[in-house]
């Protein structure tokens, strides 16, 4: 006889199977609450704006962070980054986060691939054990550390008494003395510094900064060296010293004890100690104009001293290793047979495959992790949780297929799935619809972006997705046509015998007047063509999608310049100066020095950022909003949205033709919801781009450079995108855009197709036409990809 015994009702443990979200507020989420399967892929859709970072980052991520955090002693916290509990009623069910963003990995000069990703710190161990001369431990093969001997007296206390020991020391590194372990040696070009023809007094000088005015003209007129009315090329040997070269030394002036020091020792401190990318635009063009970077003649350019170099196993020195394409390297090392290295030799051999598998073979570890673009930081972040024993962990992504190629996306989406299939929760803010198509489960946000945002619009299945009304649902199955008739070139730019990086001896005619569009898989060489060979030419602007350096009180307003055209309005019609308009100058707040919040130190707990009491946020005194153009005062203008502010200053009372100028340029490359009071720090990569891309189309050069960019564009956007691009190129432009996207590879005059594989696989033409002939042949990775794109 059976029965039927019911089935046992499930564990209590068993019941937590979502992540609840109730009440979202965060940037402009609208009160939103969702539900979100665990162990299951989400992908989070959406235009530009609407919301999905403030949701996946902004709130789930960000409050899983803190509360690991807390977990730790205030001691320990003391050490880490201080993040604000999230505005949102109920989070529940949350696990670890691991986030993978697109933040580019630090500028460092001393930061490389292997070095930010361990691998070799592996190979520095491996050599020091099995290198031949034996020549130290690992450090002595580390570009990082400096080799340092020394000796001399030492007291000790030792019982109750003091007895001094003679002692020596000496630490055995692998830094090159020459180039101080960066692998390139800089070169003053000293006409730049200073007129010679001119006195210091006549203002000499050309370093920014530096002006007979101020500190440095007290210091250069007291010092004594040499005379300030005295003309540069009739300085005497020593005093030229003294002026360029000499070393820091203390000095008295009117009373006041100051350190003087040689221009060229306090250049390279203060300017040349810092990333080019993070100067100031003025800054960094004097740097580049006065400082030429040459390859370190002693170690070549391998930032190590020569015992470090001499060093080898089976013939390899740890330089030769760093400078081999990793797929290479990882060959090599499976090579290696040698059994008291074993687990090393295991450690090194996965992360270097991991490399590989994610579509980074064609790297080299000696690459600086400064020149990867932002989509191959993301997969070198990637690399240490692929190997992870960790399961039950929530992975969240950040457009992870922002660089792929449609070849490459389809590697990313396996290790997405393979990451899920592990037992993870994977969250996943992504806009190309290959992505979108492995989901499990879909949230669309939207309807629009900005204060139009910040609604979940639909939840559910793709297949749903697809179904609904939405506007990512409406685009999802969106296909460009290869357009009928492609334009005419006007005439060409010539690069002949490329060698950057990967390409092999180039030589391309690109054409001007048209709509150029470089593309191939990610590694084949195409950033090293266009920046390496297009980019520095007179006339060419380029676009990238570096990071904007601004602090927090930085905002659209004030980087494109559209401020200063305001202020100007406000005082002229209330005839006071323009300075009282400015949340950085006169007409600050004083309670909160203009930036709206005031920011409590905690020490080692979290900083509290409070809205200031007496401007209520606004960051200007009460006096200042009180005057008036067209009806607002100034803080409300800046509150307002670009499409907003393009309608209020063109026309009416506050019509302003140059600030309409700069918010037409803004809302022409889709950034018509960005608030023009919206801190800097807050864009993502994509509106970055943008912004930038609005703020050069104002210049008179005539070939645009842009570098990918749909990143971070919705579907509906792109559309948005190739319009603006059209326009440009009608206007008389020549456009040139390394791109990945199939709808802007069919909307080209002209496809440079770069490959046939990455790194030394690639590096070479493999078609150059229209993308009517690159679907008609098929003959490359793009080809195929492109013609089952338009259904060809």
């Amino acid at each position: 006889m059976r029965t039927d015994t019911p089935s046992p009702a499930p564990h209590a443990a068993d019941t937590h199977d979502m992540i609840r979200v109730q009440g979202a507020r965060e940037n402009n989420l609208k009160d939103v609450s969702i539900e979100i399967p665990k162990r299951r892929l989400t992908v989070f859709t959406g235009v530009s704006g609407s919301g999905k970072s403030s949701l996946v980052f902004g709130t789930i991520a960000a409050e899983s962070q803190r509360l690991i955090n807390e977990t730790y002693s205030t001691f320990v916290q003391g050490f880490m980054p201080t993040l604000a509990r999230p505005e949102v009623d109920v989070l529940d069910g949350l696990t670890t986060a691991i986030i993978v963003d697109q933040e580019r990995m630090g500028g460092n000069p001393r930061s490389t691939v292997g070095t930010a990703t361990d691998a070799n710190a592996m190979l520095r161990i491996l050599f020091s054990r099995l290198g031949q001369p034996h020549i130290g431990s690992a450090q002595a093969f580390s570009f990082n550390v400096a080799s340092i001997s020394g000796a001399g007296a030492v007291t000790i206390e030792r019982g109750g008494q003091a007895v001094k020991e003679r002692r020596e020391f000496s630490i055995t590194g692998g830094m090159c003395p020459r180039c101080e372990g960066t692998g390139s040696v800089t070169d003053f070009d000293l006409t730049q510094l200073y007129d010679d023809s001119k006195s210091l007094n006549e203002g000499a000088l050309t370093i920014p900064g530096y002006s007979m005015d101020g500190w440095y003209g007290r210091i250069f007129s007291g010092c004594g060296f040499f005379d300030p009315d005295k003309p540069i090329r009739k300085f005497t040997k020593k005093e030229l010293h003294d002026l360029l070269h000499k070393e820091p030394v203390k000095i008295k002036v009117e009373g006041i004890n100051l350190t003087y020091e040689g221009l060229i020792p306090k250049i390279q401190k203060s300017m040349l100690s810092k990333d080019v990318d993070s100067m100031q635009p003025h800054i960094r063009a004097f740097v580049e104009r006065v400082v030429t970077f040459t390859t370190c003649p002693d170690c070549a350019g391998t930032r190590l001293n020569e015992a470090a170099r001499s060093s080898k196993i089976a013939g390899i020195s740890i330089a030769d290793a760093c400078a081999m394409q990793i797929s290479d390297l990882a060959d090599w090392v499976r090579g290696l047979d040698e059994p008291s290295v074993a687990p090393l030799l295991a450690k090194l051999q996965h992360t270097l495959d991991s490399f590989v598998k994610i579509g980074l073979g064609y790297l080299s570890l000696n690459r600086p992790s400064g020149t990867l673009s932002g989509g191959e930081a993301q997969r070198t972040k990637m690399i240490r949780h692929l190997g992870s024993s960790l399961t039950d962990v929530t992975y969240v992504f950040d457009e992870p297929t922002i660089g792929l190629h449609p070849h490459d996306i389809q590697r990313m989406n396996e290790l997405l799935l393979q990451l899920r299939n592990k037992g993870n929760t994977v969250l996943v803010v992504e806009h190309k619809p290959e992505t979108i198509a492995i989901a499990d489960h879909v949230v669309d946000l939207g309807p629009g972006a900005g204060t139009a945002g910040g609604e979940v619009v639909f939840e559910g299945t793709v297949e749903g997705l697809r179904a609904s009304d939405t506007r990512t649902g409406r685009h999802l199955d969106d296909r460009a046509r290869l357009k009928p008739s492609v334009r005419t070139p006007s005439g060409r730019l010539e690069v002949r015998g490329a060698d950057t990086h990967n390409l092999q001896n180039v030589d391309v005619d690109i054409p001007l007047g048209v709509l150029t569009v470089v593309t191939g898989v990610a590694g084949s060489g195409k950033s090293s063509l266009i920046h390496g060979s297009v980019s520095g030419r007179d006339g060419v602007v380029t676009v990238d999608q570096g990071a904007i350096r601004g602090s927090r009180r930085s905002n659209p307003a004030t980087y494109t310049g559209l401020l200063d055209p305001i202020r100007k309005a406000f005082a002229k019609a209330n005839g006071v100066k323009p300075a009282l308009f400015s949340a950085n100058s006169e007409g600050a707040c004083p309670a909160c020095n203009g930036a709206g919040v005031i920011y409590t130190d905690l020490a080692m707990m979290a900083g509290v950022a409070t809205t200031c009491e007496e401007c209520e946020g606004k960051r200007f005194q009460a006096s200042v909003l009180e005057y008036h153009l067209g009806g607002r005062d100034i803080s409300e203008v800046l509150a307002m949205s670009v499409n907003e502010a393009e309608e209020f200053f063109g026309a009416g009372e506050a019509r302003t033709p140059a600030a309409h100028k700069i918010l037409d340029r803004l809302a022409d490359v889709g950034l018509g919801y960005l608030t023009l009071g919206q801190p800097l720090t807050t864009l993502s990569g994509g509106e970055r781009q943008r912004l930038k891309l609005a703020t050069q189309m104002a210049t008179s050069g005539g070939v645009y450079v842009l570098d990918e960019p749909t990143t971070g564009l919705h579907l509906a956007d792109v559309e948005h995108l190739l319009a603006l691009l059209d326009r440009l190129v009608d206007s008389g432009k020549s456009v040139i855009v390394i791109e990945h996207h199939q709808a802007v590879m069919a909307h080209a005059d002209w496809i440079i197709d770069l490959g046939p594989g990455a790194g030394h696989d690639g590096g070479r033409i493999v078609f150059e036409g229209s993308p009517a002939d690159l679907v008609t042949a098929r003959s490359t990775l793009t080809g195929e990809h492109l013609a089952a794109y338009v259904g060809a």
